[in-house]
């Protein structure tokens, strides 16, 4: 999907990782650990006509700087609490890409996004990160294999089951790694600087040789079709120290979800 991304304001890419020796997470990324999420709709974005057309100038202008962009469906977190110890309740509206452009608009309502990753680790211990193609909307971009949570039909609703769906179904798109979606674990919860929630799941472990071979066979075949793959390049990540060596931008979760997985 070519418009895709998880992480940032419209038009403007995470930061690249810094020098120096890996210090632990962030504290600007929340790690929640919790074993129940419950998803629960709410209404949409009530906007003002002044707040709607600076909107639009946003969206328009990052439209211009990056052609990529696309403004389809996508979910928006309106709200997270805890119910007890071990539930999270995240509360979502019906949105578009569009409407990340709020984020720019002084007194409009916050919009943040939800979605899904995956860590797939390969047998050596070490981790799978992709870098998003010229043709995404992040260009450049390391993350693990996930992307924006879709809305569901009209009146459907949206639950656990339905992001573990569409986190198999990232991770095939962008790997070729076909996982069955009943083999991801709900694994951790970010919250990022920008508001932005991530569902994480855990895929079963795999050989690093038959990870990187069936990246290969995606990327030609797609490229054989004249389509780019979502992913330009993989690496397999053994250790948080090694996000330095990675050439471009990560998103602002991938330090410390490599870090927790390292250490746990």
């Amino acid at each position: 999907m070519s418009g895709k991304g998880t992480t940032g304001a419209v038009g403007s890419p995470a930061p690249p990782a810094g020098p120096g020796p890996e210090p632990g997470p962030p504290a600007e990324v929340e790690l929640l650990h919790v074993t129940r999420v419950r998803l629960v709709e709410t209404a949409g974005f009530e906007l003002s006509p002044r707040q709607r057309a600076e909107m639009d100038r946003v969206w328009d202008r990052a439209v211009r700087a990056n052609p990529a962009l696309f403004d389809g469906p996508a979910v928006a977190l309106t709200g997270l609490e805890r119910a007890g110890h071990d539930e999270l309740v995240l509360s979502w509206a019906r949105a578009t890409y569009r409407h990340r452009a709020l984020r720019q608009v002084p007194g409009a309502p916050a919009c943040a996004s939800l979605f899904v990753s995956v860590l797939q680790p390969a047998d050596d211990g070490s981790v799978l990160v992709g870098r998003m193609s010229p043709t995404t909307a992040a260009p450049g971009r390391w993350q693990l294999p996930g992307g924006t949570i879709e809305p569901p039909c009209a009146e459907g609703a949206l639950g656990l089951a339905d992001l573990r769906e569409h986190a198999a179904r990232e991770l095939a798109e962008e790997t070729g790694s076909g996982i069955q979606a009943a083999d991801l674990a709900h694994w951790l919860i970010t919250r990022g600087t920008q508001g932005n929630v991530g569902v994480f799941f855990l895929a079963p472990p795999r050989p690093a040789r038959e990870l990187r071979a069936r990246y290969a066979t995606l990327a030609e075949a797609e490229t054989a079709r004249g389509v780019d793959p979502e992913f330009d390049r993989i690496a397999l990540i053994g250790s948080p120290a090694d996000l330095m060596d990675l050439e471009g931008p990560h998103v602002d979760f991938l330090r410390p979800v490599v870090h927790r997985y390292i250490a746990g």
